[in-house]
């Protein structure tokens, strides 16, 4: 096969309705949305309990750049380590319970790091089946030998945990899985993995500020600690509203990522500033409760509506609320139903899903209302009709 076929694969991608495009967000995150030049009320962005425009983090964020500059200047372990960062890192470390934290420049990198520090080809890795793409692509390139288990199936884990003589044994899982929803068994993978002599790596994106004790996360939720999950990974992106990610864990992981995690050695870190406008993004998560409360409300109202409306989701408990529509050119159509009457849901189509499973990721953010809500049920209805 030679370059010159790219165009091939394009135009094949798209006859099967599986083309992404860009679109233009032309104004802040927020439950209304100026996209392309057109007004929406958006049900698809990760800023689940609407901070990422909140005055007091715009604040930080001036205030940030003010004392510490914009760029990151250089690695942590040249002079980028600024007093932002390591007060992030601090705090975070007190709110996840964990010995300490190391911050990374994004979820993938966070993955892709950890990962590939602590295993080589004298280890295994175990990886769910749905989790996301950054877990799967750092348990490839790692070098182990990588196997992945039944969804969410601690006996289909448990199985091949018994089949090998590794050095060092790696159980990696979302915490809340993207396009689902749904939540890891953590409590039943935990406990198959430590009777095995193996760790539990949990990427909790979707679960931070939305689950466990003041936002704490998945982890917290089923009362689980550091012994249970030694490996946690967050993003600041979604509930808290900013950008970034950190791995907590022992002092001993955390040194071992220092020492030898890649993503965080030979890159430059992230801008201070958003250190410091995170460290308000926390305190708003802490304080204020009636941000989960509000959420879990909208949540209850949706599902409710949905299956009023005889709308098949998926079984999830969490602000993501996948509508499944089977096939991608159906999905395509609903979506741009939807647009024409001024609601911005996307289409998730495969490889992100898999194949049949193409959906409508509807998020909710305690930002919205129930008026919106109803608004949005009222156009999924009509939706669906326009595109049968």
């Amino acid at each position: 096969m030679s370059f010159d076929e790219l165009r091939a694969e394009l135009e094949q991608r798209q006859s099967a309705s599986l083309y992404r495009r860009r679109r233009v967000l032309e104004s802040a995150q927020g439950t209304e949305v100026q996209v392309d030049g057109r007004r929406y009320l958006a049900f698809c962005s990760n800023d689940y309990l609407g901070l990422a425009n909140h005055p007091e983090v715009i604040r930080a964020m001036h205030e940030g750049a003010e004392r510490f500059g914009v760029g990151g200047g250089a690695s942590h372990l040249v002079n980028g380590h600024s007093a932002a960062h390591h007060a992030l890192e601090e705090a975070l470390a007190e709110f996840t319970g964990r010995e300490r934290v190391l911050l990374f420049s994004t979820g993938y990198m966070a993955n892709l790091g950890a990962i590939n520090a602590l295993l080589d080809k004298r280890d295994a890795v175990y990886q769910d089946r749905l989790n996301h793409a950054s877990l799967l692509d750092a348990g490839l390139l790692s070098g182990a030998r990588f196997q992945r288990y039944l969804h969410n199936d601690a006996d289909s884990l448990a199985q091949k945990l018994e089949r090998t003589s590794a050095r060092r044994r790696l159980v990696v899982t979302d915490g809340v899985f993207s396009m689902d929803g749904d939540l890891a068994d953590l409590p039943a993978l935990s406990s198959v993995t430590r009777e095995r002599g193996g760790w539990l790596m949990v990427d909790d994106a979707h679960g931070f500020g939305c689950l466990g004790r003041g936002g704490r996360g998945i982890v917290d939720h089923f009362g689980l600690g550091q012994d249970e999950v030694p490996v946690l990974v967050g993003t600041l992106g979604k509930a808290f509203g900013t950008a970034g990610a950190f791995v907590a864990g022992s002092d001993d992981l955390i040194e071992t990522l220092i020492q030898f995690a890649r993503t965080y050695i030979y890159t430059t870190s992230m801008p201070p500033a958003v250190a410091w406008a995170t460290l308000a993004s926390l305190r708003l998560l802490e304080r204020e409760d009636w941000r989960r409360d509000r959420l879990a409300s909208l949540i209850r109202r949706f599902r409710d509506g949905c299956s009023g409306l005889g709308l098949e989701l998926m079984d999830s408990p969490t602000p993501i609320q996948p509508v499944l529509v089977g096939e991608s050119d159906r999905a395509l159509a609903i979506s741009a139903a939807l647009e024409e009457q001024g609601i911005f849901v996307t289409a998730i189509r495969p490889p992100t899903v898999p194949a049949g499973g193409a959906r409508l990721r509807v998020t909710l953010s305690a930002e919205h209302n129930e008026e919106q809500v109803d608004r949005l049920l009222d156009a999924l209805d009509g939706a669906r009709g326009a595109a049968a």
